[in-house]
């Protein structure tokens, strides 16, 4: 599944429509769900998507949560890696209010910086924590590599750096393939409908601002999209 960034009300509807299709599949022997991570920001339901993700989506489905770079933001300023005002720019704003946490003034000097530091951590659940700090950065399946946002041409999975995982764009969108023989689907960079280029597929179809959250289903050879404004 694609970026959700806090659209909760997208996240119950695409699970549902899920559960509904394997449904129709009984003869399937193993299920999973993997998710690329960017649960946060943007959308209005940061706390709820990551409350529902929690617990187990669906029955019968092992779960795989990948980071995304704005769970990175978020933990690099919960760390003292930063002072968020990057993190605030590009959706940060919209995790505070979600979290009940009030931004009364920009993080514009260290004080102001550790105050509001000190305000989300009060107000992150524990469990939320622990959530974002247990998400991986890859995930593997036969001829199938799940990321955020893409890998390195020419670099081993092994090999990669964190840092490519999370917030590659333009190398990784233009190699031909960037892992030869294998199949990279990731999200990150978002696109009016998902593409399915042979060597990659990108399932980040702008769900905050959209309303359409999509999700690649792999069953055999087969690669099938669904989302939330299928018809």
């Amino acid at each position: 599944m694609g970026d959700i960034h806090g659209r909760a009300d997208l996240l119950e509807v695409l699970l549902g429509r899920i559960a509904a299709e394997a449904a129709q599949h009984p003869e399937d022997t193993q299920r999973s769900l993997i998710f690329l991570g960017d649960y946060i920001d943007r959308g209005a339901s940061s706390r709820g998507v990551v409350e529902r993700l929690l617990s187990d989506p669906l029955p019968g489905f092992t779960t795989v949560r990948l980071l995304g770079n704005h769970e990175e933001a978020l933990l690099d300023f919960l760390d003292e890696r930063s002072d968020g005002l990057d993190w605030l720019s590009y959706g940060g704003l919209e995790t505070l209010l979600s979290y009940g946490v009030p931004l009364k003034g920009y993080p514009d000097t260290p004080q102001r910086a550790a105050e509001l530091r000190g305000a989300l951590s009060g107000a992150v659940p524990q469990g939320h924590l622990a959530f974002y700090r247990a998400c991986t950065l890859h995930h593997a399946v036969g001829d199938y590599v799940f990321v955020h946002a893409g890998v390195r041409p020419g670099v081993s999975l092994e090999k990669q750096h964190p840092a490519d995982l999370l917030w590659i764009r333009d190398e990784f969108l233009r190699a031909r393939p960037a892992l030869p023989g294998k199949v990279v689907v990731h999200g990150h960079t978002i696109c009016d409908l998902p593409q399915d280029l042979g060597h990659r597929v990108n399932v980040d179809t702008g769900a905050f601002v959209s309303g359409r959250l999509t999700c690649l289903v792999l069953r055999g050879t087969r690669r099938q999209f669904m989302s939330t404004l299928d018809v």
